[in-house]
């Protein structure tokens, strides 16, 4: 019995020409693909297969080929190829980065392959809100900021100092500092943000500057104890959440309103700061 893939098959609508090699993969699945398709995509006569010696192994399909990659990973090779997106077989990452990594031994562009407007650059972004940081060391190693960025933002939450050694290491330097500086640059735009209090009126009968002063004292402790475990990560919620009850207390109907329009700014500006590398 032999496994063919359900899409590199003999009459396959995949296929421009009909197939003329068959590669095998680790895991004995059969795909059926146009040599010259490979080879006009790759800079190594993909991997040094071709040309085939004249006592290799073949069928009436063609040459017969035995790859290393498992039919997971080669999928996602040849369907990229191929210019098609594999996501209808749902690969797991692991599975696409090991494709990728797998790129030069085959003489494919990475650049080229894994473009914004590719199927594959599609698909390693779905995986970023599982695998985040994953997938930004897998962009950083291969120097794709188009990859990287977007990635980036899934990884405000990330403790910097839990980073190993060996996630370090495949970042890379360049990468690593545009991560803290994501990081850095955000918290202390917070603290900014957080630092001007609510802006005073004109004295009233029933509130002069001195009760005004006690609001800001109020907003200058609440914003203090925002800033102090400032997070990159922080929600509107949780600004909404730390700041807003600070209201509740005050019987000055325009300190009230001066507190809101401060706070609708504070969520304003923060929503605004960049969130990517």
């Amino acid at each position: 019995m032999v496994s063919v893939s359900t899409t590199f098959f003999p009459g396959s609508q995949t296929h421009i020409s009909p197939p003329d090699l068959i590669i095998i993969s680790s895991d004995s699945i059969f795909f059926y693909v146009e040599s010259t398709i490979l080879l006009n995509a790759s800079s190594n006569a993909f991997g040094g297969l071709f040309p085939l010696s004249a006592g290799h192994q073949s069928s009436d399909a063609g040459p017969i080929v035995v790859v290393p990659e498992h039919s997971a990973v080669l999928d996602v090779i040849l369907h990229t190829v191929y210019d098609m997106s594999c996501s209808h077989h749902s690969p797991s990452f692991d599975s696409l980065s090991a494709g990728v990594t797998a790129f030069s031994k085959y003489g494919l562009s990475i650049p080229r392959y894994i473009a914004p407007s590719t199927p594959l650059y599609s698909l390693l972004l779905s995986h970023a809100p599982l695998r985040p940081l994953d997938l930004y060391a897998l962009a950083a190693q291969y120097d794709l900021h188009d990859l990287a960025a977007p990635t980036s933002s899934h990884l405000l939450s990330l403790s910097l100092p839990s980073l190993s050694d060996d996630v370090a290491d495949r970042i890379g330097s360049r990468y690593l500092k545009r991560l803290f500086f994501l990081h850095l640059g955000r918290t202390d735009a917070l603290k900014r943000i957080l630092l001007q209090p609510p802006h005073p009126h004109a004295p009233t009968l029933t509130c002069s500057f001195e009760d005004q002063g006690r609001v800001s004292r109020a907003w200058a402790l609440a914003s203090a104890y925002l800033a102090w475990d400032a997070r990159p990560d922080l929600s509107m919620v949780a600004l909404q959440a730390a700041l807003a009850p600070l209201g509740e207390k005050v019987r000055c109907s325009l300190c009230r309103e001066g507190l809101q329009e401060r706070l609708k700014n504070v969520i304003t500006e923060w929503s605004i700061v960049k969130r990517t590398i």
